[in-house]
């Protein structure tokens, strides 16, 4: 059974999510940082070096949200970095920031769905997904998708949620992760679900090696796991 935000409807996966960032797009990055302490900005630091050595030209960004990620892959000096989002909410609140910072020309901001990606085969030198895999309604045909539109030898890094399992660091973090952080994300974004939502959608997400084998079996080849601050989150890197 799938990990939705509202249970009590018959939407797809798909469409509850993307609702859900449209009703918190307005709060999305101040609650980021806010309820990860601010170590989310270190996680997408490290996740962008790993880039440096391929120097990639074209990039795409999957479930750009506001467009973050994207941001800090400037460092890497891209010809041209494409986001994609099926959250219009958070495509607003992204181009408005790009637009600020006057790199619009640089990073292009469009609304599809990483299952059925619009681009031709082939097309990117590197793909990163910085939280946005375990919102996936078909793990595999989304990562099948974004194999598909990598050159080969392309690099596809993917930064997500995964779970301590070392005492005494998973018993404090379940406690904030599933008690603290619905609270305070439901006081500030007004969406209960959301941050209800996200501690569950972490749990049922496969993880550390299972993730790898889920890439290994889409066909991605040296599949790599790094764990970040006692395990909340990892780095994977796969090679087309």
């Amino acid at each position: 059974m799938q990990v939705v935000p509202y249970k009590e409807e018959s939407a797809s996966k798909k469409e509850q999510v993307a609702r859900m960032f449209d009703n918190i797009s307005h709060r999305y990055d101040f609650l980021n940082h806010f309820l990860s302490l601010g170590i989310d900005k270190a996680w997408r630091k490290k996740a962008i070096n790993i880039l440096k050595p391929l120097q990639p030209k074209y990039l795409l960004d999957v479930a750009t949200g506001t467009g973050d990620f994207a941001i800090q892959a400037l460092k890497l000096n891209p010809e041209k970095i494409t986001g994609i989002d099926i959250s219009s909410g958070m495509l607003e609140v992204g181009r408005k920031k790009m637009q600020e910072r006057g790199v619009a020309s640089i990073i292009e901001m469009i609304q599809a769905d990483s299952e059925n990606l619009p681009f031709q085969e082939n097309n990117f030198d590197a793909v990163t997904v910085a939280f946005g895999v375990r919102n996936f309604e078909n793990l595999k045909l989304g990562l099948g998708e974004i194999l598909r539109v990598m050159k080969p030898g392309a690099l596809l890094v993917v930064l997500e949620f995964s779970r301590p399992r070392r005492f005494p660091f998973k018993q404090v973090y379940n406690f904030y992760f599933k008690t603290i952080l619905p609270k305070l994300g439901n006081w500030i974004s007004r969406d209960k679900a959301a941050y209800t939502y996200l501690p569950e959608s972490v749990d049922a997400f496969p993880d550390g090696d299972d993730f790898l084998n889920v890439l290994k079996e889409v066909g991605y080849k040296n599949v790599s796991c790094k764990p970040l601050t006692f395990g909340i989150s990892s780095i994977y890197t796969a090679q087309k």
